[in-house]
């Protein structure tokens, strides 16, 4: 195939078919590996949470929650563990004259 034949639609075209099947060749090994993986798990009379362990939790899970130190008190139902990004309520109140102390959780 002479490439310097195909106008740019052609070419395009081309470029989308070749990525196409480089992906599903890329697939195709994975599947390929991972069979040939878990073949070998089994014949050892393993499981896959015997060699890898169980799954890890999913991201946020298992963190472990800060108590709040701050309080809003115009809304009590507002607070802050003191970690993080300040909330709107935290900089107003300081901005207005408070000082840090004065929003602590006693």
């Amino acid at each position: 195939m002479d490439i310097r034949k195909l106008n740019h639609a052609q070419l395009q075209e081309l470029i989308t078919k070749a990525e196409k099947r480089k992906h599903e060749l890329s697939q195709e090994r994975v599947a390929r590996v991972r069979d040939k993986v878990l073949a070998l798990i089994k014949s050892e009379g393993l499981t896959f949470d015997d060699v890898f362990g169980t799954r890890r939790k999913a991201r946020g899970q298992g963190k472990y929650v800060v108590k709040p130190k701050y309080r809003n008190p115009a809304n009590p139902t507002q607070t802050w563990a003191g970690r993080g990004k300040r909330p709107r309520w935290f900089s107003d109140a300081l901005s207005a004259g408070k000082k840090e102390k004065d929003l602590l959780i006693v």
